[in-house]
């Protein structure tokens, strides 16, 4: 029961459900408490003799099928990729499936705090808590990342075959998509620790980058329809830079210099010794 507030837990108590759950994360994963709590709110549309309460990976899809049919044909806003973390027992995905849940059937809101992080169910989190020698390779990420349940469950995610839009907003290649986030994750770490990787910078990674100017005249031309107006500002933009890029002036005074006549050294007798 860890994970969900106290207001779901006893809006589920209120529900009278007919298995005690324990743990959210194996409670929900077969379904059948699922559309016990939809039969509740759809008694027309959800017969529990439909469905079983069984731990097979054939008993799941058989649940799953019919409550994704369900959730279609109603149009509730539920994100598939909850419920496929649901079904194959992902960290958080049945606690958050169940708390939309609760916000789309009783008209509540549930007071959360925000993440800083997207929501995925994944081990990205758990990794970047990790020193840098001690993370995942990529085939550690494949199995950490990558359910025994999901490759059992759709051998589309092997043969490259398309998936219906119906069952997860997935890529079609899942294993390929984990090994794509791990190389980026591993160039991501290779630019924040350069000198670990033995990565030495380049001559144009040493020179220094000058800020691109800002477009203000393209902006000036697409508001103003006036020639006038338009000359003008472009006018002032061009004199206020002009005036701020400028040196500033200096100013000379003019020294003037009395010389000596010389016409008078040629009048003066020679002398001689």
């Amino acid at each position: 029961m860890s994970g969900l507030s106290r207001d779901v837990l006893k809006w589920l108590q209120s529900l009278d459900l007919s298995i005690q759950m324990r743990n959210p994360k194996w409670d929900f994963s077969n379904g059948y408490l699922i559309a016990e709590i939809f039969s509740w709110y759809f008694p027309q549309d959800i017969l529990m003799h439909s469905f079983y309460n069984g731990e097979s990976l054939e008993l799941k899809k058989r649940n799953w099928y019919l409550l994704k049919n369900f959730i279609l044909k109603n149009m509730l806003d539920l994100q598939m990729e909850d419920i496929d973390g649901t079904i194959h027992c992902r960290e958080g995905a049945a606690v958050q499936l169940i708390e939309n849940l609760y916000e789309l059937l009783t008209n509540r809101k549930i007071k959360k705090y925000q993440l800083d992080t997207e929501k995925d169910y994944t081990d990205y989190a758990y990794q970047q808590s990790l020193p840098l020698h001690a993370r995942s390779t990529a085939a550690k990420a494949l199995k950490n990342n990558l359910r025994l349940t999901e490759i059992l469950a759709d051998q589309n995610l092997i043969t490259a075959a398309q998936k219906p839009c119906w069952v997860s907003e997935r890529t079609v290649l899942k294993s390929q998509k984990i090994i794509n986030e791990h190389i980026e994750h591993r160039r991501q770490e290779r630019r924040e620790y350069p000198k670990r990787f033995g990565i030495k910078p380049t001559l144009g990674d040493r020179c220094l980058r000058r800020a691109e100017p800002t477009e203000k005249i393209q902006s000036a031309h697409s508001q103003t329809s006036n020639p006038a107006d338009m000359l003008s500002e472009l006018e002032a933009e061009t004199m206020s830079e002009g005036a701020m890029t400028r040196e500033p002036s200096i100013h000379y005074k003019e020294v003037e210099v009395k010389q000596m006549d010389k016409s008078a050294f040629y009048q003066l007798p020679l002398q001689s010794y």
